[in-house]
């Protein structure tokens, strides 16, 4: 599906992917990631779209539930990529007289003063069900949009390609296009100025087929530098190994030359990631790559989120592989994607706070081995402590009712280092003043038995040893017998 969001933006042309209006932006957004946290919404959601109109990001996902509940769309929108207001019921199958289930992967477009979505409905499995690549329209971006022709834009398999997963971009010529394709093959088309009806290619033909190697579904164009970039997904949606590949071209309907996987599951962050979009920040060299993802401990096939990363191009133009980071700085206000066991959590005024408790903790679904995690933490009483814990498993709700370590700081004027497993053990600690209401830079590095923590100055560890009790496991942040404030917190391989 396709791409673009975030903030103030400069004008830009029809040229990039989804198309949308943009105008004059005097500090365009430069994140390494979704800097509040991924997901960066709530909820099961995966195929998101996504478009820039008015000044405002506009993403588009499926929601992801069991085929027969999938009939409605909803939508997102941000001024500033951070925080995201829920449109929901954007389009539903009651004004869609055609489709009954399975509205899939959206893709919006504005042109000709309307708002345009297209959907795939119904999951068909034969040229003999009804179903297909939808379009419906609206006057505004959150519509509710309306079936534009009161029947499917593609109805039929054609070159093997079951008609889902469309993506619509409009070239800097003015011609739009729509790529799509599931089973294993993947299509283009031309676009009228309508954008309700399908063209010819000189040479009269309506559909060319355009498969690259590996492909699977989830087409996505864009462009830069003159440059055509076509995007797939590869390998079963359910699976772990879901990934993103994608191929280059002088002209939009090829030939391509594949280049390689751009996404990939990541063992430590999440599975199955794929089907994504692109979001460039018009008038600027900065891309996101917008795309859904398995959260490492959900088994349950619909249990997907939505999240971004920022994509770089080398000097040849080709497309490094993305990095799926771990960051949230709370500036959304929100803690999605963390589990608190015990304790009372809170997240506002760009803060994680914690209320006093003997040993609350909050942890993020992840399984990191060797990291650094970072964290600005306030304790404040001179009575507790607060930290980091690390290399977590078995987590539940106790003082130390889990096994893995804990850093943490007190204001009794310590650096504290141990670890747990229903009890806790000492391994280390050193002398530093800790005041409460100041904010502190904790972090851990973690690389095979060596445990290194600092506090503020992050070139000299306050605390170096071994242990070789845990490898793995979730990371996150704990208080003990104190109120404390959590912020800008990271977990990066090492």
């Amino acid at each position: 599906m396709t791409a673009h969001r975030r903030g103030t933006i400069l004008a830009a042309a029809l040229a990039v992917l989804l198309v949308g209006t943009a105008s004059p932006s005097a500090a365009a957004p430069d994140y390494s990631t979704a800097e509040a946290g991924n997901p960066f919404v709530d909820g099961w959601y995966a195929d998101p779209d996504v478009a820039v109109y008015n000044n405002t990001y506009w993403v588009f996902p499926t929601s992801s539930r069991p085929y027969e509940e999938q009939t409605y769309l909803d939508a997102f929108s941000s001024r500033d990529l951070v925080n995201w207001t829920k449109h929901p019921n954007v389009l539903t199958t009651a004004n869609v007289s055609w489709a009954n289930k399975a509205v899939w992967a959206p893709a919006p477009v504005q042109r000709n003063g309307k708002y345009y979505l297209y959907f795939a409905a119904n999951d068909i499995q034969s040229n003999a069900e009804l179903g297909g690549i939808g379009v419906a329209v609206a006057d505004r971006p959150e519509g509710p949009y309306t079936d534009a022709i009161g029947r499917p834009l593609i109805s039929q398999f054609v070159n093997g390609a079951q008609p889902i997963d469309q993506d619509v971009f409009i070239d800097s010529d003015g011609q739009a296009y729509m790529y799509y394709g599931g089973w294993g093959h993947a299509n283009i088309v031309k676009l009228n100025t309508d954008m309700i009806s399908l063209g010819r290619f000189d040479d009269g033909t309506v559909y060319k087929e355009i498969t690259p190697s590996n492909y699977t579904e989830g087409a996505q164009m864009l462009k830069r530098n003159g440059k055509y970039y076509l995007m797939w997904s590869e390998d079963y949606w359910g699976g772990p190994n879901y990934s993103v590949s994608y191929a280059m071209s002088d002209s939009p309907t090829g030939p391509f030359t594949g280049m390689g996987k751009v996404l990939s599951q990541d063992p430590a962050v999440a599975r199955g990631s794929g089907h994504n979009s692109v979001l460039n920040i018009p008038g600027t060299d900065i891309w996101y790559i917008v795309y859904h993802r398995r959260p490492l401990s959900r088994t349950d096939i619909n249990h997907r989120q939505i999240a971004y990363d920022r994509m770089y191009f080398n000097a040849d133009g080709t497309i490094q592989p993305v990095s799926m980071k771990v960051k949230d700085n709370f500036e959304d206000r929100n803690a999605v994607g963390w589990t608190t066991y015990g304790g009372s959590w809170s997240a506002s005024s760009g803060r994680y706070a914690a209320g006093n408790s003997f040993g609350g903790k909050a942890l993020l679904d992840t399984n990191f081995t060797n990291f650094v995690q970072d964290a600005d933490v306030t304790v404040k009483s001179a009575g507790g402590d607060g930290g980091i814990v690390f290399r977590v498993t078995q987590p539940g709700t106790g003082t130390d009712a889990y096994r893995g370590y804990y850093a943490g700081i007190t204001a009794t004027g310590r650096v504290l280092l141990g670890k747990a497993d229903n009890n806790w053990t000492p391994l280390a600690s050193a002398p530093m003043t800790i005041r409460p209401g100041t904010s502190y830079h904790l972090r851990v590095e973690a690389v095979g038995p060596s445990i290194k923590v600092y506090v503020n100055d992050v070139t000299t560890p306050k605390i170096t040893t071994s242990d070789t009790s845990y490898t793995n496991g979730s990371n996150g942040v704990r208080v003990f017998n104190t109120a404390a404030t959590f912020d800008n917190i990271s977990i990066a391989h090492k």
